[in-house]
């Protein structure tokens, strides 16, 4: 439908009502800014339960998909994209509801030889009679990205907080959550754009650890493109990153977060997650590792809008 110069109508769905609503407003906000600065028409949605009114409404020639978490990210409104006929961009149904479910992604890719951290579901109420690992370990929602609801287990307690029903953590927001060990050393990104991973970044928190604030607070963290790390390691990330991807059935772009334990060598790399709807903000990493390699914002918006529009018509991706 497009070479890249043919204008679209495109309608970029963002906000939602998840945790990572904030964030999502301003991935949208970039991407739309980058399409009409292309040429294209674009419909702005803030989603809302009546999504599919204002996408018929709009009837547009594409959905740029903006949103991050739930239920942008989990396959529901792929869903409802897919029943009403729609082309959109990134992931579909079958990888979202995957991809988002951090156990679901350990069952798709350990098999196939992709090193993640072990760990188990426990019950929140639990955990305040005895731990379920022994520390320092993580605890994390089973279905949330952007390190919602993390807790780092220490032996001091949560970053010095004890675990109680009345402290502050993760506890008091999900019946279940998944204990993984926690993993010493260094926190690394990669993402992939199709067929190619673009490279890898290290996240050096200048507080703490990587959280939300972290992640999208201006300063709060340092950005080390390209990481300084060994050939070896950067090689295996973006070997892993585009393994995940192609395991998962990942399309447009998505990103894979790693933890490595420097002591270790390359026995020391363990994928974290994998996130199919990577962030758009000035502070995400997608835009920054494709600045990198000399695609700007704009081309980048472009680059995953026409990877959508080549999946042969009525086809969906995932």
């Amino acid at each position: 439908m497009t070479d890249g110069t043919t204008p679209l109508h495109v309608a970029v769905l963002m906000g939602g009502w998840s945790a990572e609503r904030p964030v999502s407003l301003m991935s949208g906000a970039g991407v739309a800014q980058a399409l009409e600065s292309l040429g294209h028409r674009v419909t702005r949605i803030d989603m809302d339960r009546d999504v599919a009114a204002r996408l018929a409404e709009a009837r547009p020639d594409l959905v740029f998909n903006a949103l991050h978490g739930s239920p942008g990210e989990d396959g529901t409104v792929q869903g409802l994209m897919d029943l009403m006929g729609l082309r959109y961009t990134h992931s579909g149904l079958a990888t979202s509801v995957i991809a988002i479910d951090k156990v679901l992604t350990k069952q798709a890719l350990v098999p196939h030889g992709v090193p993640m951290p072990g760990g188990r579901i426990v019950r929140s109420a639990d955990i305040h009679q005895a731990d379920p690992l022994a520390r320092p370990y993580v605890l994390k929602p089973v279905n949330e990205g952007s390190s919602v609801g993390v807790a780092i287990i220490t032996e001091e307690g949560n970053y010095g907080n004890p675990i109680a029903p009345d402290a502050k953590g993760p506890w008091q927001e999900f019946e279940e959550l998944l204990a993984e060990p926690y993993i010493r050393g260094r926190e690394l990104t990669t993402a992939v754009l199709g067929d190619r991973a673009l490279g890898v970044t290290e996240l050096i928190p200048k507080n703490g650890w990587y959280d939300f604030d972290a992640k999208y607070t201006d300063g709060l963290t340092e950005h080390v493109c390209p990481a300084r790390i060994p050939d070896e390691i950067a090689e295996a990330c973006k070997a892993l990153a585009l393994e995940a991807h192609r395991l998962l059935g990942c399309q447009g772009t998505s990103r894979s977060d790693f933890r490595w334990d420097d002591e270790r060598g390359v026995d020391g790399l363990f994928l974290l997650e994998v996130n199919t709807q990577p962030g758009m903000t000035p502070l995400s990493l997608v835009p920054e590792q494709a600045r990198h390699i000399g695609m700007g914002y704009a081309e980048l918006v472009q680059a995953i809008v026409d990877e959508a529009l080549r999946r042969p018509h009525g086809e969906r991706p995932g």
